[in-house]
């Protein structure tokens, strides 16, 4: 029996970027295309196969440890994406304020989908689903710098709609307007 089962949920990729230097700022460059390598996207400041850890894994490593880069990509739901600008009283929130590496619509609850579940390409490029992403003052600053009077309701809005992190399994292109199916875990939900 397969460890992964395919669904009938696909959705359709509807952004595209990647953050050449987060250094210098969070937003994202947009793209139509973009290749996925077992490092992450190609000129993504967040790629690489190690990271070092960050405040959100200080549970489990000293800050600045050499780490597995699961956090290669950022991947909202179009449609939570909607639900968070209407939450800031704006018609649209541009993906590239939040630093977004890809933004999918028709995948329902995509924030809570399974972690390890997989979000496969029609070209079949694979994303390994991490965790939710927990939404920070990152974006809040960027979007403030942008859209003035917007950017410190951001975090609050976010809760439970700041999509996942996900890292490459099958390389690949990656493309706007392409079809992504989700697939996940053969197993019951944890109940210790």
């Amino acid at each position: 029996m397969p460890a992964l089962i395919p669904t009938d949920i696909v959705g359709r990729i509807t952004w595209l970027g990647y953050v050449p230097d987060r250094d210098a700022a969070l937003s994202s460059i947009p793209v139509e295309e973009i290749h996925a390598s077992f490092a992450g996207l190609e000129g993504e400041a967040h790629g690489g196969l190690t990271r070092p850890s960050c405040s959100r894994v200080t549970s489990q490593h000293p800050r600045g440890t050499e780490i597995r880069n699961v956090r290669q990509l950022a991947v909202l739901s179009q449609e939570e994406l909607d639900a968070i600008a209407g939450e800031l009283d704006l018609e649209r929130l541009d993906p590239a304020l939040t630093g977004a590496s890809l933004v999918i619509e028709g995948i329902p609850d995509f924030t809570h989908v399974p972690p390890s579940s997989r979000l496969q390409a029609a070209s079949g490029t694979t994303l390994v689903v991490d965790m939710e992403n927990q939404p920070c003052q990152l974006p809040a600053r960027e979007i403030e710098m942008h859209l003035p009077g917007h950017g410190r309701g951001f975090k609050a809005a976010a809760a439970d709609r700041r999509g996942i992190t996900a890292w490459v399994e099958r390389e690949g292109m990656l493309r706007v307007g392409e079809e992504i199916r989700l697939h996940v875990p053969a197993q019951r939900a944890w109940a210790p």
